[in-house]
């Protein structure tokens, strides 16, 4: 018996992708509901391989989901719970509009709650796992700490994320984990290194809220993502306070609620909070554990590899961090009222730093201003009308500075009023060569040349110079020669007579060596990359090419870049040899 026949798009891609329309009715989902369930799943739409096959042949482009992720989203329970809000708010309506006032007041107090621990879980089976993708997590809580009240979001949303936030800094604190800092227009970028994981992420600056048109930003989404990063957060924090031997939630040892009372606060959890985001103190440990846990551990001599260069730059790499950990040890550093406190306070007290503040600005200053052991004071602006002897007036920059160059740098240029040096961004990779890298110096980017004839032009002389090197000393090794076979020939001149006949059918001409031409070479060397280009699979072409194009763009701005900053060291020169003339 002979099967029947499939027809067009029954069978393969045409069957592996359902669009969002299709979607929504498979799991009976409103779209809002769907966006939510897929945001907090953690599932995405496809780009399938052929997008004429998976659409069935209908024309535009849609949205497509996969078959298996639709049916992974049927088993979660959470499903249920959206069906369940939304006969409970009808039940509300229809209690409203009946005006059963007890009966809303009681359906409001009974209100189903989505809980969200089974999905962190799903999603990061190990605290290893969490911690890998906590960039995103980061950003976006330190944004949400930072937001007022907003149409669309939780209004305990904010408050929950800044008090995450502030433990989170607190574990990074006690860890020592800081390892990169850079000021930009965005914020402030942040890299830590915990349990291995390299986190980065972004504390945005302390500007007043502007609020954005609903056109701009959708707010709602975004709450979406918090609500389920709050609670991943939440976990990471309560896994690190207990690896690190500290009490969760965090408290202070010295503290308690009388303290509160005489400083005529009704709630002492509400001071406990403020002194806590003050991040000014160390935070109490639980005393489970003898070892301490900034003590050191020194690497262990058995050697992984047996490149003996690979295990003197590891142990290079664990004395620069074991420096950074102790930057600034010893000093005691006081901000003034114009700097920004709290990534101040978290940079310095990551390297080992007591800081302080004005008592009337924020809760937490542990010494004033008059103390005299002060080594260090944070300023922004031009001068001050008393200052100490005793100790140094820098500008914010030296801090961010010096711990990117994992040593203290010279206050002589960050003091108080000074032009500051250029606040270079510590993430540039430098193995990229096409891309602009500023850390290099300014005589080495100009030795590399910045254009491609720069570099031709010198091999050219090069070989030049090297050209009439050898030409010079052939021509006096032949004088020396010729001087001796003289001699020779005057001595015995019937023996060499003997030899040149006896040799004169034996005699071979000298090789001359060929001459490449390197414009010749170059134009080869083309054709065969363009010929490789060409084997290139029709599939693989398009995304190469989208490639090469980044990589050409990044050489032109690099090109650019460096032109820029040619022309500044001229004209800095050029200003430094006139003042050299006045003088």
């Amino acid at each position: 018996m002979v099967g029947q026949r499939k027809k067009k798009y029954q069978s393969g891609e045409g069957t592996q992708y359902y669009s969002r329309a299709q979607a929504l009715k498979k799991l009976q989902l409103t779209l809002k509901d769907f966006r939510r369930l897929c945001i907090l799943k953690g599932i995405y739409p496809r780009e399938p391989r052929i997008r004429k096959r998976a659409q069935q042949g209908r024309a535009g482009i849609q949205t497509l989901y996969h078959k298996k992720d639709i049916q992974f989203l049927m088993h979660e329970p959470i499903i249920w719970k959206l069906r369940d809000m939304k006969v409970h708010f009808k039940k509300i309506g229809r209690a409203k509009t009946l005006r059963q006032f007890g009966k809303m007041k009681h359906l409001v107090n009974k209100h189903p709650v989505i809980t969200l621990d089974h999905i962190v879980k799903e999603r990061y089976p190990t605290f290893i796992d969490a911690l890998r993708d906590l960039d995103d997590c980061l950003t976006l809580c330190f944004l949400f700490a930072m937001f007022p009240s907003l149409a669309g979001v939780a209004r305990d949303q904010s408050q929950l994320c800044r008090r995450l936030t502030v433990e989170f800094m607190h574990a990074c604190i006690a860890a020592k984990a800081l390892r990169k800092v850079f000021v930009s227009i965005k914020g402030y970028y942040f890299q830590v290194e915990l349990k291995g994981q390299t986190i980065t992420w972004i504390m945005p600056h302390q500007f007043s809220f502007q609020p954005q048109s609903r056109q701009e930003v959708d707010f709602k989404i975004m709450s979406t993502f918090t609500q389920f990063y709050t609670i991943m957060l939440g976990f990471v924090n309560f896994r690190l306070y207990h690896s690190l031997n500290l009490f969760y939630p965090p408290t202070f040892a010295s503290f308690s609620a009388s303290e509160a009372k005489e400083n005529d606060l009704v709630d002492a959890e509400a001071y406990l909070s403020e002194r806590v985001a003050a991040l000014s103190q160390p935070l109490a440990r639980t005393g489970a554990l003898d070892s301490n846990p900034d003590e050191e551990v020194e690497l262990d001599s058995f050697p992984t590899t047996d490149d003996p260069e690979k295990i003197e730059e590891a142990k290079a790499e664990a004395d620069k961090l074991r420096k950074l950990k102790s930057l600034f040890d010893g000093l005691k550093v006081f901000l003034n009222r114009e700097v920004p406190r709290e990534p101040l306070t978290f940079a310095l007290r990551c390297c080992g730093a007591e800081v302080s503040w004005d008592k009337t600005l924020f809760v937490g200053a542990t010494f004033p201003e008059t103390d005299e052991t002060i080594t260090h004071q944070i300023v922004d602006r031009p001068s001050l009308e008393t200052q100490y002897i005793s100790r140094y007036y820098v500008q914010p920059q030296w801090v961010f500075d010096s711990i990117n160059a994992r040593e203290q740098l010279p206050v002589e240029k960050y003091l108080m009023g000074c032009v500051l040096p250029p606040h270079l961004s510590p993430f540039s990779d430098p193995t990229r060569k096409e891309e602009y890298n500023p850390l290099e110096m300014p005589d080495q980017s100009l030795m590399a040349g910045v254009e491609d004839g720069e570099e031709s032009e010198n091999e050219e002389e090069k070989e030049e110079k090297t050209m009439l090197a050898d030409t010079t000393v052939d021509s006096s090794s032949d004088a020396e020669e010729d001087v001796e076979e003289e001699s020779e020939k005057e001595e015995d001149n019937e023996k060499d007579m003997i030899r040149k006949a006896k040799r004169a059918g034996m005699m071979v001409s000298t090789g001359k060596p060929e001459k490449v031409d390197p414009a010749e070479l170059r134009k080869e060397e083309y054709q065969e990359y363009k010929l490789r280009e060409k084997m290139i699979h029709k599939k693989h072409r398009k995304l190469y090419q989208s490639m090469m194009k980044g990589r050409r763009d990044r050489t032109r701005d690099k090109k650019i870049l460096m032109k820029k900053r040619r022309t500044i060291e001229e004209k800095k020169t050029h200003k430094e040899q006139k003042q050299m003339v006045r003088t």
